[in-house]
Order: C-alpha cells, then structure tokens, then sequence
C-alpha cells in the first residue's frame, strides 16, 4: 500500500516537473519575442525619424503618393516579418515537442 502510494506521489511529482519545463520554455519563448518586439520597435523609431527629417525638409507641395507608396511597402514588409517570426516560433514548438 505505502510503496503504491509512493509511486502515485512519484508520478505527480514527474508530471509537476514537465509543467515547469513546458512553462520554462514558454517564458523563453516570449522573452526571445519581447526582445525581437524591442528590436522592430527600435527599428520603426528609427525610420519614422529619417522620414520625419526628410518631410521637414521639404517644400510644402510633398508628394504624397511616394508617401503613402513607402508607407504601404512598410506595411506589407511588417506583415513579412510577423509571417516570418510565426513560422520560426511554429518551428520552436515543433522542435521542443519532438
């Protein structure tokens, strides 16, 4: 009975541990996405700035379709990036599963 009992705590304490890893990784996982989140913000920063400088620099009469262009081709080139961090992070899952 006790040793029954011992394997019973046993196995609940292996299925406590395998949480804890899979939380682990988890908080891995978005730390390495909150520090990709950082970079991509730093980036935007940074172009909205040399945009800003470029604009300020400019007669009045800008020409807006190249603005809206550029802002467009940003736009798709950030739904790239997030495709591309979901597939990294879909290939993380994947590889910890396996």
């Amino acid at each position: 009975q006790n040793e029954k009992e011992l394997q019973d705590v046993v196995k609940q304490q292996e299925e406590k541990m395998l949480q804890l890893i899979d939380k682990s990784g988890e908080v891995t996982r978005l730390k390495e996405e909150v520090s990709q989140l950082k970079r991509s913000l730093q980036h935007a920063e940074t172009e909205a700035k040399v945009l800003w400088e470029e604009m300020r620099g400019k007669e009045l009469q800008v020409d807006t379709a190249n603005v809206q262009e550029r802002v467009m081709l940003r736009r798709e080139v950030d739904k790239l990036r997030l495709l591309l961090l979901e597939k990294e992070d879909e290939n993380l899952r994947l590889t910890d599963k396996y």
